[in-house]
Formats: structure tokens, sequence, C-alpha cells
């Protein structure tokens, strides 16, 4: 009985040390993960921008502030790495503030959350949804726009289209559904 006592007594204190160590460990090398998604309805008259770039088509997104989708994905998966809530909480769309406002606006302020928070932004993913137009011509030009919004190189910024193969409101060409992914660390203090 008093050799079960004293292993019990050793274990309890090496998962102590093992918990220990393990949580000053996991705060000097943490890495987050984030996903976001967006949906915007496309509408004839709108003006359709991707990651800050203008689109030339005949429909845009429908949206408060720029529309840009891509944009408001990337801000939620940024957001969520965090755990600093959505792009609703820091942008509502209720807000005149935010009124046709450009989504770059929302990935820089972003980047200055996080940097207070501090975490650095190891790279970002993206995919568009989209049935028409093609945006692989626009591809180079996206990933520059949010590297320079974000303070990051273009190598950390990766966009990719897929179309809806004519299934759903993207294969119909009525809406844009980018969906996002970022990694990013914990700043050595």
């Amino acid at each position: 009985m008093a050799i079960r006592k004293e292993l019990a007594k050793r274990s309890g204190a090496a998962r102590r040390s093992a918990a220990s160590q393990s949580s000053s460990f996991a705060l000097s090398s943490e890495f987050r993960v984030g996903i976001g998604n967006d949906i915007h309805r496309l509408a004839t008259g709108r003006k359709l921008i991707l990651g800050g770039v203008r689109i030339p088509f005949d429909k845009g997104s429908v949206g408060h502030s720029d529309g840009d989708a891509l944009a408001h994905a990337l801000c939620d998966a940024l957001l969520g790495a965090a755990a600093l809530g959505d792009i609703g909480r820091h942008f509502p769309d209720t807000s005149p503030k935010w009124k046709n406002a450009s989504s770059l606006t929302f990935l820089r302020h972003v980047r200055q959350l996080l940097d207070a928070a501090g975490y650095a932004i190891v790279n970002v993913d993206g995919t568009v949804d989209l049935e028409h137009p093609k945006l692989a011509p626009f591809i180079p030009r996206i990933r520059r726009k949010i590297a320079a919004a974000l303070g990051m190189k273009p190598e950390g910024v990766s966009v990719k289209a897929k179309s809806g193969e004519g299934l759903d409101a993207v294969g119909r060409g009525e809406a844009v559904r980018p969906e996002a992914v970022a990694k990013m660390r914990a700043r050595a203090t």
C-alpha cells in the first residue's frame, strides 16, 4: 500500500511538472490557425472587388462596404485564429462609418489588432468560388494587394479560384463564396 501511495505521489508530481513545462512551451512557440468564409450575392451595377482588386464584370458583390468577400473571409480567419471575434464585431454593417469602405482597410486594422495581441501572421490561403469571370489573370495582383495590407511578403499569400460547376448559387452565377485559412504564431516576448 505504501508503494502505491509513493508511486501515485510521484506520478502526480511528474504530471504537474510536465503540464508546467508544456504550458510554458506552448506560450513561447504557439501557432494558431483560423478559418473564415463569406458569401455575397452578385448584382448588376455593383463593382466586383476581390482582394482589393477591381475585376471587370457586369455584376458585383452586394455589401455594406465594398463587398470584397475575399478580404472579409481573410479577416474572419485572422480574427478567429487570435480569438478576437469576427468581422461583424469589428466592422458592423449597421455603421455608416463602413458604408462603401475598402475592405483592405479592414485587413490593415485586423493586422494592427494582431500586432497588439502579440501575433505575427505566418501565411494566409484563400479560395474564391466564382462561376464567372475567370480570376487567374488577376491572382498575382490580388496576392500583392493582400500582402501589402497585411504587411507581409506576397509569398505568404495564396489565392486560388474555383468555379461552381453549375451547382448552387455560385454555379448559377448568383454569388461569390470565398474561404480562407490563416496561420499565425505568438511573437517571442
